[in-house]
């Protein structure tokens, strides 16, 4: 069944402490070539019928996001079941 993702991400001018200590700890796994990280929430939606991205969209205005500090995205996607720790 095909869901809708939103996709939640601090505006680029507020400053993301979460991202920044993921990004201070990678050389300490090896990793020296990533410049910075950004954290972010995906939120998936399932509605009864066809997927809905105007009634997404007002959800994540309204509810799932905090205008004043995140950007939002609305997609449709297909079901696809892969394991991406296997």
């Amino acid at each position: 069944m095909p869901r809708v993702v939103v996709d939640v991400m601090l505006k680029p001018e507020i400053l993301d402490p979460q991202g920044q200590a993921v990004a201070n700890a990678l050389p300490r796994l090896g990793v020296s070539d990533v410049a910075s990280v950004r954290i972010g929430r995906r939120i998936e939606i399932e509605f009864t019928g066809e997927p809905d991205l105007d009634r997404a969209r007002e959800i994540a205005d309204k509810l799932l996001a905090n205008p004043v500090i995140e950007d939002f995205t609305v997609r449709v996607e297909a079901d696809e079941t892969v394991d991406a720790h296997s």
